[in-house]
């Protein structure tokens, strides 16, 4: 069965998930986390994609990037992905594969998903038990986003930046964002919608990007005839959604 191509247009979000092959560990020491984000770096640069939150777990990796380009996240991916197996492999006297299989990837409904995705992404941490706060965790974009700590891997998205006028107003109300705990319901959303590769948002936000795209953004329900009136949406009005 072919494989289903990945959703992707110019200035709209992607959560990204890349996992170690067989759930094996892709860090192993302070060093690893440090060239991880240099080749994420250089290769987000290179490929004009914005990075907007990120999280680097012992076996898997989550980001938030916007691409420039249609193809601006896959490229990124395919870079970092074959810098750092070389790099790693060469360390640790190893062949092969690291990774398991293709990235995940899901194109984000700003308005409704993209600060939460934000916290989905930098509560992983906690989730796993590994610190209680998310300002305890060394590698990921929580103690630039809401503590301020520079981080030059870190573009500030729309979304964020209207949280307040000035730096620390905005980190102020971003902090208050994790006093309380991402709704079951929208971490469902988020995992569904990436693992499955299909797009996160509302139902206007969904018909946009199929009339944009020409192919289905969410699976078809049973019963009844989804695309209604909102398919009718053009593409120009995905942004304001």
């Amino acid at each position: 069965m072919a494989r289903q191509p990945r959703f992707g247009l110019p200035g709209f979000p992607q959560h990204v998930i890349q996992r170690g092959n067989n759930r094996q560990a892709i860090f192993c020491d302070t060093g690893d986390y440090r060239h991880f984000l240099d080749c994420l770096a250089s290769s987000a640069t290179r490929h004009a994609v914005e990075i907007h939150a990120y999280v680097l777990m012992t076996n898997h990796v989550h980001l938030l990037l916007t691409p420039s380009s249609v193809d601006g996240v896959g490229k990124v991916m395919q870079s970092v992905g074959r810098q750092y197996v070389r790099y790693f492999n060469d360390c640790y006297q190893r062949t092969g594969s690291l990774w398991e299989g293709r990235y995940r990837a899901t194109m984000i409904d700003s308005r409704h998903y993209l600060l939460a995705c934000m916290r989905y992404i930098e509560l992983n941490p906690c989730r796993a038990g590994m610190v209680t706060h998310p300002s305890q965790y060394s590698w990921s974009s929580y103690r630039r986003n809401g503590c301020g700590i520079e981080d030059s891997l870190v573009s500030p998205h729309g979304e964020y930046l209207m949280l307040g006028a000035a730096d620390e107003s905005r980190r102020s109300a971003y902090r208050a964002l994790f006093e309380t705990a991402v709704a079951h319901r929208t971490m469902d959303e988020i995992r569904d919608a990436t693992n499955k590769a299909w797009v996160l948002g509302n139902a206007r936000f969904c018909a946009a990007v199929e009339a944009q795209m020409a192919r289905r953004a969410l699976p078809l329900r049973r019963g009844g005839d989804r695309r209604s009136a909102v398919a009718r949406v053009t593409v120009e009005g995905i942004k304001g959604v």
